[in-house]
C-alpha cells in the first residue's frame, strides 16, 4: 500500500498536477471541451437559440405562452383557475410562487447559450469571416433576451461571460445599463448579419437586428437612433408592404390582410415581402412542433385559447349548439376554447374610435357574423351577428365573441385532423395554429418608426407612416391631431392584435396598468396595481443568491 501511495505521488509530481491527471478527454464522443470546433459545431448551438425562443413564446406551456398577452388591454380569462391568465394580480405576480419563474429561467438561458458561443469563437477552426457572423448571431440572441427581461422586470444581472461555477453573488444592473448593453449587442448583429435575401425562411438578417434595435432604442428614449434604425428597415428594396392579394388562398374571398396569416403564406417563398422574422412550424415533422396527435403537446395554440367555445352556445332555449365544433369553418374556428375573450376596448372600442370599415376589422379578419351549420338547430342556414345577438345571448362570452381568424386556419387545418372532410369536422386532436408565426413584421417597424417621430415631436412624419400602415387597410387616414402614444397603441392593437407580445410593448413604456385599468378597462382583472408594470423577481433567485442582495422590485 505504502508503494501504491508513493507511486501515484511520484505520478502527480511528474504530471502538471493530479487534477490534469484525473482529467477525462473526450476522444469518441462530443462534449463541452471539443463541441465548438467547426461552423457545423456552431449552427447546432445557434439552431438551439432558435428553439429556445419558440418554446418561450410560442410553443412552451399553454399558459405560460401566453402571459404576454393575458392581463393586458387585449383580452381576459375566459376561465378562472390558479394562477394562470393573470385574472388575479396579487396570485399570478406572487414572487414566492413560481408560476412565472420559467420565464426568467428560459431567457437567462439565452443569455447562457449565447455567451458559451462568444467565448468558444476564437479557439475554433473557422475563418474570421464565419467567427464574426457566428458572433453577431449570438449577440442578436442576447440582446433580444436582455431587451425582454428589462421590459418584464427592469435592471436585472448582467452576465457576458461564460460561467464554468455556480455564481451567487449577482447584483442587478439598472433598466438603463442594461438597455445599453442590449443596444451595443444589437448595433453589432446589425452590423454584421446576412442580408434577408441570403438567409433561410425564419433565419435573423440585418433588418431583423435594425427593427429591434429600433425598439430598444425607443425603449431607451433615443428617438432619432430609433427613428433612423427603422428607415434602414422601411427603405430595404428587398422589403415592402404586401397590398394585393397572394398566396395559398388569393383566389378565395378575402382580402390581403386575410392572406398574411394563412397557412404557407410567412416566409419569401411565398412572396410576401413584408416578414422579417417568421417563426416556423412543421406539422408532424421532428422539431416541428405542431403535431396532430396530441392537442396538449408542443405548438403554438392560439386556436385553442383564442377562439370562442361555440359547443356550449345555446339560442332561444335550444339544447344544441347552432354551430358544429370542432370544425375547421369561421363559425367554429377550428377547436377554440374561449379561454382568451376579447376585450370590449379590443373588439370594438378601438374601431368605433377610428374607422369601423378597416379592412383589419373585416369579417375575414375579426369574425361577427357567424353562419348557424348545425342541421340539428332551428337557426340552420342563418347568421348569427355578435354585434346583434339574439335576445338572451350574454356577448362577449367564452362560447360566443368576434374573434381574430389570424388565430387559425379555416378551411386549412392538415389533413390528419379531419374526421370528415367534406363538411370539415375535426377531430379532437385539433387546436393549434397551423401556420408559422411573425415575430417582426414591417407594419410594426412603420409603427415603431411613427413613435419614434412622436418622441421627436415630428407628428408629420408620425401621421405619414401611420397613413402607409392604414392604406394598405383601406382605413379612413389620420391626422396630426389624432397622435399621441394612445393613438399609437391602439394602431398597434388594429394592426397586430393578438399577434403582438403586448406586455412587452406596454412594459417597454411603463403602461401596462394605464392601458389595462384606465383605459381598456379589462373587467377580468384583479388587484392589479401600478407595480405590476414590471413582475417581480422570482424569490428562488434572491434565496439563492447569497453573496450578494439581489433586490426585489418595488411593491413586491
Amino acid at each position: 500500500m505504502k508503494n501504491l501511495l508513493l507511486i501515484l505521488a511520484l505520478a502527480c509530481v511528474t504530471l502538471s498536477s493530479c487534477s490534469d491527471f484525473l482529467d477525462e478527454e473526450a476522444l469518441d464522443f462530443k462534449s463541452a471541451d471539443n463541441s465548438f470546433v467547426t461552423s457545423s459545431d456552431f449552427d447546432k448551438s445557434v439552431n438551439n437559440l432558435y428553439w429556445l425562443v419558440r418554446s418561450e413564446f410560442y410553443s412552451g406551456n399553454e399558459q405560460q405562452t401566453f402571459d404576454y398577452i393575458f392581463g393586458t388591454d387585449l383580452v381576459y380569462d375566459g376561465q378562472i383557475q390558479g394562477a394562470q391568465r393573470f385574472n388575479d394580480f396579487d396570485n399570478t405576480c406572487n414572487p414566492s410562487n413560481t408560476y412565472l419563474n420559467s420565464h426568467w429561467t428560459n431567457l437567462y438561458k439565452i443569455v447562457a447559450e449565447t455567451n458559451t458561443i462568444i467565448s468558444r469563437l476564437p479557439a475554433s477552426s473557422m475563418s474570421e469571416d464565419k467567427k464574426q457572423k457566428f458572433e453577431a448571431k449570438a449577440k442578436f440572441f442576447r440582446g433580444f433576451a436582455y431587451r425582454t427581461l428589462a421590459y418584464l422586470y427592469g435592471g436585472v444581472p448582467i452576465e457576458l461571460e461564460e460561467i464554468f461555477v455556480p455564481k451567487k453573488n449577482y447584483v442587478r444592473s439598472s433598466k438603463k445599463e442594461v438597455l445599453s448593453q442590449v443596444i451595443e449587442d444589437l448595433k453589432f448583429a446589425a452590423e454584421n448579419l446576412s442580408p434577408i435575401t441570403e438567409v433561410a425562411d425564419g433565419e435573423i438578417s440585418q433588418p431583423a437586428a435594425y427593427h429591434l434595435l429600433s425598439e430598444v432604442y425607443l425603449a431607451n428614449q433615443q428617438y432619432e437612433e430609433a427613428y433612423d434604425a427603422a428607415t434602414l428597415v422601411i427603405d430595404n428594396p428587398d422589403l415592402d408592404l404586401m397590398k394585393n392579394r397572394f398566396g395559398s388562398l388569393k383566389s378565395e374571398p378575402g382580402d390581403v390582410y386575410y392572406d398574411l396569416f394563412r397557412a404557407g403564406n410567412q416566409n419569401r417563398n411565398s412572396g410576401n415581402t413584408e416578414a422579417i422574422w417568421v417563426i416556423q412550424y412543421e406539422t408532424n415533422v421532428i422539431g416541428g412542433d405542431n403535431g396532430t396527435s396530441n392537442v396538449y403537446g408542443s405548438g403554438y395554440k392560439a386556436e385553442r385559447v383564442f377562439c370562442p367555445l361555440v359547443r356550449d352556445l345555446r339560442v332561444d332555449g335550444e339544447g344544441v349548439s347552432p354551430f358544429l365544433w370542432p370544425n375547421s369553418t369561421f363559425s367554429s374556428g377550428g377547436r377554440g376554447v374561449g379561454f382568451g375573450i376579447p376585450t370590449i376596448y379590443f373588439s370594438n372600442t378601438i374601431w368605433e374610435n377610428s374607422d369601423w370599415n378597416d379592412m383589419r376589422n373585416s369579417n375575414y379578419n375579426i369574425v361577427r357574423k357567424f353562419i348557424c351549420d348545425n342541421p340539428e338547430s332551428k337557426f340552420y342556414g342563418q347568421v348569427l351577428d355578435t354585434e346583434n345577438p339574439p335576445e338572451g345571448i350574454e356577448v362577449p362570452s367564452r362560447s360566443w365573441f368576434a374573434y381574430q381568424s389570424k388565430c387559425t386556419t379555416p378551411g386549412q387545418h392538415p389533413e390528419e385532423l379531419f374526421d370528415n372532410f367534406e363538411t370539415l369536422a375535426l377531430s379532437s386532436n385539433a387546436g393549434f395554429t397551423y401556420a408559422d408565426q411573425y415575430l417582426f413584421r414591417l407594419a410594426e417597424t412603420y409603427l415603431l418608426r411613427a413613435e419614434a417621430a412622436l418622441g421627436m415631436n415630428r407628428k408629420d412624419l408620425a401621421k405619414a407612416d401611420i397613413n402607409v400602415v392604414r392604406s394598405r387597410a383601406n382605413a379612413k387616414l389620420c391626422s396630426e391631431n389624432d397622435i399621441d402614444i394612445d393613438y399609437i397603441l391602439d394602431e398597434r392593437m388594429r394592426e397586430l392584435g393578438l399577434e403582438e407580445k403586448r406586455r412587452l410593448t406596454l412594459g417597454r413604456l411603463g403602461l401596462v396598468y394605464y392601458r389595462t385599468v384606465e383605459v381598456a378597462h379589462n373587467p377580468l382583472v384583479r388587484n392589479m396595481a401600478e407595480k405590476h408594470n414590471l413582475w417581480p423577481i422570482p424569490y428562488e433567485e434572491i434565496e439563492r443568491n447569497t453573496e450578494a442582495v439581489l433586490e426585489q422590485n418595488p411593491g413586491y
